[in-house]
Parts: C-alpha cells; structure tokens; sequence
C-alpha cells in the first residue's frame, strides 16, 4: 500500500477585495493533501472514490494548517437554489443545498468545485457572509439570486468574489445552455461565443457578474482562475473525469 506524503505543503488562494478584515476568505488548490493517483493531493471530498481516510486527514490539514475555527459544515450539493443557515454549532451530516450563509462568527460556508465556480459574499458591515456553488445548472436555477436574499442586506451593501473555475476558453456547452441563460436574459448573449465544434464556449464568470449586476451587487473580484487550464493548481471534472475537489471557504471572525 503506499503511504500519504505528510510533507506536502498547501497552497492557498486569498482574493484581493475591499472586504472587511473581519470575514476570512479563501480557497484552496490540489496542492497540500495526502490523496493519491487522480485525487492528488489536498482533496476534499468523500464522495468521488477516493480514500476516506485520505479525504479526514486533508480536511484536518486544512483547518489546521489555514486557521479554520471550526469544521466547515460540507454539503451536498446538488446543482439547485437551497441555501442553508448555519452557525458554529450546527451539525448536520452534508446538508442537500448549493449555498450556506452565516451571521455568527466562526461558522464556517463551504463550497466545493472542479470546475463550478464558488461565489463568496459579505456585507461592508461584516455581519454575514455566504457561499454558492454556480455551475451552469445552478446559476440558471438561481442559486445566486437565493444566496443574495438569504443574506438580508440591500445589495449596495454586499460585495462578492469569484473563486477558480473553468474558464470561458474551455467550456463548452450546447446550444440549450446559450438558450438558458438568454431566455432569461438578453445580455447574457455576451457569455457565449462559438466553438470550433459548432457549440458554444460559456463564459461563467461572467454570467455570475451579470446575475450580480442585476441584483444590485457591483462590487465583484476573482474570477480570473481557470481550473481546466492549469492542472498543477487545480482540480478540473471536464479535463480529468475521475479527480478530487477544492474547496472555498469564508467565515466571520470573532
């Protein structure tokens, strides 16, 4: 059997935004972990296949090694629009919901990605934050317009960063997810270009950042990372098919 690498070093994304110094942000890369083959190294999810001793050990490493105050309370998610209310006592076993919002500080939004893109938010106030897992299926549900609303501040108040995901060179999608996105919008027309296959490249940032603009968020960083195109840095589900996850954290501090 071969052994976990203990000496592996993390590496962490922290975005550059106005935020308050209170919320802590950040989102990790495969670097750091004790997974091996496809799941190398810092992955952390339990449901792609791979050790599960492996996955508890990274998990460890992460709230060390980053200053987690508390576990993060990991959902399952499932490409809707449900959000969950936690706090630092809330123990519940992966939660169906794409998003979690907080008030009480130490309570710990988790979202896991290969691929969708993770949007982190706060208020300037630091007094809530919250975390929504928008692939495509998710975005078009709606699932940032919830995490929006379940912060309960008026949108010139929040501000949002977008972590790693697959960029606008890389994925490709067919005509009924262009469809999608401009029925419900015209300027989303602007997220889609052609593909040499005759389908469409999307770009998903930028379909979150207008999703945002509509609501009245303007304040918008990240987005810039793209998991497909680097594979030293990023787990990609598109690129790799059997492979781990990332994680993208944010919390209030005490």
């Amino acid at each position: 059997m071969k052994s976990f690498d203990a000496t592996a070093m993390m590496h962490l994304l922290r975005p550059d935004w106005d935020a308050p110094p209170a919320v802590r942000v950040l989102s990790t890369t495969r670097a750091g972990g004790v997974s091996l083959g496809a799941y190398r190294s810092l992955n952390l999810a339990d449901h792609v296949g791979d050790d599960p001793r492996a996955v508890q050990a990274n998990r460890r490493r992460l709230n060390a090694e980053a200053g987690v105050p508390t576990d993060p309370v990991w959902l399952n998610q499932v490409h809707g629009k449900a959000v969950i209310r936690i706090d630092r006592n809330l123990r519940v076993s992966a939660p169906d919901a794409d998003a979690a919002v907080a008030f009480s500080p130490g309570a710990v939004c988790a979202i896991m990605t290969a691929d969708c893109l993770p949007v982190l938010l706060c208020d300037e106030d630091a007094t809530v934050v919250a975390a929504a897992h928008a692939g495509w299926r998710g975005l078009a549900a709606g699932v940032v317009e919830s995490a929006v609303a379940s912060m309960h501040q008026p949108a010139e108040r929040l501000m949002a960063w977008l972590g790693p995901a697959i960029g606008p060179d890389h994925f490709e999608v067919g005509e009924e997810v262009r469809t999608c996105f401009c029925e419900a919008s015209p300027r989303a027309r602007d997220a889609f270009r052609p593909s040499v296959n005759g389908r469409w490249l999307a770009d998903l940032p930028l379909l979150a950042r207008q999703r945002l603009n509509d609501l009245g968020v303007w304040r918008v960083a990240g987005g810039e990372c793209c998991t497909f195109a680097d594979p030293e840095r990023f787990f990609s589900y598109r690129r790799d098919g059997a492979t781990g996850r990332m994680a993208s954290l944010i919390w209030l501090e005490s």
